[in-house]
């Protein structure tokens, strides 16, 4: 979501929780405090605001100063949580950086963003983010090429840990055939961006209500039948 008529759009298309951001075409990186406002304003659904000021995944202190300023900021305004995260040099997740930050923000839950993925392991990544305080979703493709490359993997890894199907919030390319897969694999939050555009494009076209609505009603349809519940 980039401004207060896509929150309005998705609040009408009964979305369940809102990420808020600027510049996706590079990656996502947060808004001015005003523009937060703005969206609060248009919808009652929880908004997490994206917390990334740089094009790099590592946090050197002056970043890290600004990030935990606005963070304070948001959180201010009403914004229900975060999406932030860091990697080290190694491309490995930077726990320390992490949990720095999550404990100056006791309470406020947040999202591991997109950025997990770029992490060198997959494995390790997702070992080292279980222990992560307050971290309540990691959103993750499988792969930085999107879920057409990485979703079978990532699948396969839902299978296997609960944990990571219970963190995981599934995004990057989603489709409705990997739904029921997904859901099936103990997948609960998914993550919807150009898939809500009429013409997929983040820069030509808002959100668009109905798609949004379309796309809740799937995802209700499928979470029935996983339960054995018959969709009239």
């Amino acid at each position: 979501m980039l401004h207060a008529r896509d929150a309005a759009a998705a609040t009408a298309g009964e979305a369940d929780r809102l990420l808020f951001l600027t510049q996706p075409d590079r990656g996502g990186r947060s808004p001015e405090p005003g523009l937060v406002s703005a969206v609060l304003r248009e919808t009652d659904l929880p908004v997490r605001v994206v917390l990334r000021t740089e094009d790099s995944l590592e946090a050197d202190a002056p970043g890290f100063a600004r990030l935990l300023e606005l963070a304070g900021a948001y959180v201010e305004l009403g914004a229900s949580g975060l999406s932030f995260g860091f990697l080290d040099r190694d491309l490995e997740i930077d726990r320390g950086t992490c949990s720095a930050l999550a404990a100056e923000l006791t309470g406020v839950p947040w999202t591991f963003h997109r950025g997990f993925d770029a992490a060198l392991d997959a494995r390790r990544a997702w070992r080292d983010v279980l222990a992560l305080p307050g971290l309540d979703a990691v959103a993750s493709a499988g792969s930085t090429r999107g879920l057409t490359a990485g979703g079978d993997e990532l699948l396969e890894r839902a299978r296997r840990d609960p944990r990571v199907a219970d963190l995981l919030l599934a995004s990057g390319g989603l489709t409705a055939e990997r739904i029921p897969w997904l859901i099936r694999a103990g997948v609960h939050q998914f993550g919807l961006a150009d898939e809500v555009r009429q013409d997929g494009s983040w820069t030509k076209a808002s959100v668009d209500t109905a798609v949004v609505r379309a796309w809740r009603l799937l995802l209700d349809d499928a979470h029935q039948l996983a339960l054995g519940i018959p969709v009239d």
